[in-house]
C-alpha cells in the first residue's frame, strides 16, 4: 500500500498546487471499502482555487479519463478524490511480496538507539494486576520500535530499598522471626502487608520503621543488611518467573540501592546552585510558578527519596548507553511526579532533558465480585494467572479431551496470558480497563483467544493441505472477500509505522483483531482444500499470507501462537 500512496502522490502533485510530501501527509484510507482504498481531500484548496471542495474533486477526478496503472477507477465523491485500485494486480503483487519477505514483510530502518523503562516492580511487595498492563505496554513499545528498525535496550528500575524494604524488614523481624523465608511473590507480598495493617492501626510504631530506614540507607548493620540481601533476592527470582511467562526480558536493570547516593550529591548540588531551597528541613524543589507544586529531594532528617534518585538514574541511562532517547512506561498515578522530573531536569540543565519522555497508564479494575484480593488493595499476578487458567483449561477441554493434563496446562498459560495482554493492549493507555475473564477468553469475541485461534486455523489448513507454496503463485478472477483479505493484510506496514510514530498499542491490537475477522469471513465464505487446483493453490497463498502477518501482528503484541489449540 505504500508504494500506491507514493504513486498517488506522484499523479496529484501534477494536477493540484502541492508537493508529494503534502499530499502523502493528506492521503487516508476511506471509513467503508465501497468508497475505495485512497482518498485525497480537496478542502485545503479551496482558497488557493477559490472553489467549492465537491467541484476541485469533481475537475481533478475528471483528469484522469483513465484509470492509472494499478488502479480499476478514480471518482469524485463529495469533497474527496477516491483512488480504487485494480483488485488482481494489487493481489498479486502483495501475495509475492509477503510471501517472499515472510517476517521481515512490514519492517523499516530507523536505527534510533532507545531505551524503553517498564514494569518498575518493587522487591518486598506484590506483583500486581497494573504491572501486568505496565509490562505489557513496555515489552509491546519495545517490539514495534525494534521492528521498526531501531535498537531497543529494555530497562526496568526496581525499588530495592526504601521506606517500603524499611516497612517489610521491620514487620518480619517484630512479628515473624520464625517464618521461614520463601521465593514466593504471595508469601513476600503478605508480609509487606501485615506491614501496612499494623502501621495503620498504631502510629506510634512508625518511628521505628524510619529507624530501620536510616540504618538501611547507612548500610553498617550487618544482620540487617544481610536479611535486606536475602529478601531483595528472593524478590528479584520471584519477577523473572513472571517476566519469563509474560514473553518479557531485560537487558538492564537499575536499582534504587545504586542511585541513591548519586541522588543525595545531586539535590545537594542543586541546593548549593539555589535551584532546590529548604523548607521546614527538607530539600525541596518548589515548581509552583510552574504549576508543579513542591518536589521533595531529601527529608527532613536527611534520607534520600525517589524524586532525587530518578534525577541521578537520568544522568546514568544517556551517560553509559549512548542513547538517543530514554522512554519512560509508569502507571497514571505518576504522571505528576513524571512532570515535576521532567522540569526539574530542565532546570538544572540536563542536556537530555527534551529526550527523557514518559507514557503513562491508567488502572486495570475488575468487576465487583469476580476476583477478592489477598492484599486487600490489588490482585496478585499470580491470583490473577490462575484464575485465568482454571478457565481457560475447561474450555480447551470442552474442545480437546483427548489433551494430556501436562498440554492442557501448557496452552492454558499461552491463552491465558495471550488474554491479559490483549484485553490491556487493545485500550487506550490512559482509559481505566475494567478486566473480565468471560470476555478476555473468549475464543469468538474481540480478544487473545480469538486471535490466537485464528492463526491455529490457518496453520491447520496448510498442515491439511500438504502443499508447498511459492511467492509466484497466480492470483486472478478473485471474489470480494479474498479481496478485503489481502487488502487488510497490505496495511499492516502502515500500521505498524502509526503505532511506532504515536507509540500506540491499541492500533497493533486492534488491526489484529480485524485482520483475523477478516480472514474468518473469507474462511467461511471461500472453501480452500476442497477448491478446484488453480483456486486451491490461490487461497493457500493467501493462508500462509494470513499466517505470515497475523504471527508478525501478534508478536508485536508479545503474544505467543499455537499451531494448535
Amino acid at each position: 500500500m505504500e508504494n500506491k500512496k507514493e504513486a498517488v502522490a506522484d499523479l496529484l502533485s501534477k494536477e493540484v498546487n502541492l508537493s508529494k510530501e503534502e499530499i502523502l501527509k493528506l492521503l487516508e484510507k476511506p471509513k467503508y471499502s465501497n468508497l475505495g482504498d485512497l482518498s485525497f481531500p480537496c478542502f485545503v484548496l479551496a482558497s488557493t482555487y477559490k472553489k467549492n471542495p465537491f467541484m476541485i474533486a469533481q475537475e481533478v477526478a475528471g483528469h484522469f479519463t483513465s484509470p492509472p496503472e494499478g488502479f480499476s477507477k478514480v471518482q469524485a465523491i463529495g469533497g474527496y478524490v477516491n483512488f480504487f485500485l485494480d483488485g488482481s494486480s494489487m493481489a498479486h503483487d502483495m501475495l509475492k511480496k509477503i510471501l517472499s519477505e515472510k517476517e521481515k514483510y512490514g519492517k523499516s530502518k530507523n536505527k534510533r538507539k532507545i531505551m524503553v523503562e517498564f514494569s518498575q516492580a518493587n522487591t518486598h511487595k506484590a506483583f500486581h494486576v497494573g504491572h501486568i498492563r505496565g509490562t505489557s505496554l513496555g515489552e509491546c513499545l519495545s517490539r514495534i520500535f525494534e521492528f521498526s528498525g531501531n535498537k531497543v535496550i529494555r530497562a526496568t528500575y526496581e525499588g530495592d530499598t526504601g521506606m517500603h524494604v524499611a516497612k517489610w524488614l521491620w514487620c518480619y523481624t517484630k512479628f515473624h522471626p520464625k517464618e521461614k523465608i520463601q521465593k514466593d511473590e504471595s508469601w513476600i507480598a503478605s508480609i509487606y502487608v501485615d506491614a501496612v495493617k499494623r502501621l495503620s492501626a498504631d502510629e506510634t510504631l512508625q518511628p521505628e520503621v524510619d529507624e530501620i530506614n536510616r540504618k538501611l540507607e547507612e548500610g553498617k548493620d550487618k544482620k540487617l543488611m544481610a536479611l535486606w540481601k536475602k529478601t531483595r533476592k528472593d524478590s528479584l527470582d520471584a519477577f523473572e518467573v513472571i517476566y519469563k511467562e509474560l514473553n518479557t526480558r531485560f537487558d538492564k536493570y537499575y536499582f534504587e540501592s545504586q542511585v541513591e547516593k548519586k541522588g543525595k550529591e545531586l539535590a545537594k548540588q542543586l541546593l548549593a546552585k539555589r535551584i532546590s531551597l529548604m523548607s521546614e528541613g527538607a530539600n525541596i524543589m518548589d515548581l509552583k510558578s510552574h504549576n508543579l507544586g513542591v518536589w521533595i529531594l531529601l527529608r527532613k532528617d536527611g534520607t534520600v527519596l525517589y524524586s532525587a534518585k530518578d534525577l541521578a538514574l537520568a544522568e546514568e541511562k544517556f551517560k553509559k548507553n549512548d542513547i538517543n532517547e530514554s522512554l519512560v512506561v509508569l502507571g497514571a498515578a505518576q504522571q505528576l511526579h513524571s512532570m515535576q522530573l521532567s522540569k526539574t531536569l530542565e532546570l538544572m540543565g540536563f542536556k537530555h532533558s527534551k529526550d527523557y519522555k514518559f507514557i503513562t497508564f491508567s488502572e486495570v479494575r475488575l468487576p465487583t465480585g469476580k476476583m477478592s484480593s489477598r492484599t486487600g488493595e490489588n490482585i496478585l499476578y499470580s491470583d490473577f494467572k490462575k484464575e485465568l487458567m482454571d478457565h481457560a483449561a475447561i474450555e480447551i477441554k470442552n474442545r480437546s479431551p483427548e489433551l494430556s493434563h501436562k498440554e492442557i496446562e501448557k496452552r492454558a498459560l499461552i491463552i491465558s496470558i495471550g488474554a491479559m495482554k490483549y484485553s490491556m493492549l487493545k485500550q487506550d493507555p490512559n482509559k481505566n480497563i475494567i478486566f473480565e475473564k468471560e470476555k478476555a477468553l473468549n475464543f469468538e469475541g474481540d480478544s487473545g483467544p480469538y486471535l490466537q485461534y485464528g492463526y491455529a486455523r490457518a496453520s491447520s489448513i496448510l498442515k491439511k493441505s500438504k502443499a508447498h507454496l511459492t511467492p509466484s503463485v497466480k492470483i486472478s478472477d478473485l471474489n470480494e472477500h479474498e479481496i478485503q483479505l489481502i487488502k487488510k493484510m497490505s496495511e499492516f506496514p502502515e500500521i505498524v509505522s502509526q503505532a511506532y510514530n504515536h507509540m500506540d498499542s491499541a492500533l497493533i491490537a486492534n488491526y489484529s483483531f480485524q485482520l483475523t475477522q477478516t480472514f474468518n469471513e473469507f474462511y467461511h465464505a471461500c472453501p480452500v482444500l476442497t477448491a478446484e487446483k488453480n483456486v486451491k493453490e490461490k487461497r493457500l497463498a493467501m493462508v500462509e499470507a494470513f499466517r505470515i502477518v497475523i504471527k508478525s501482528s501478534l508478536d508485536l503484541l508479545g503474544i505467543e501462537v499455537m499451531e494448535e489449540m
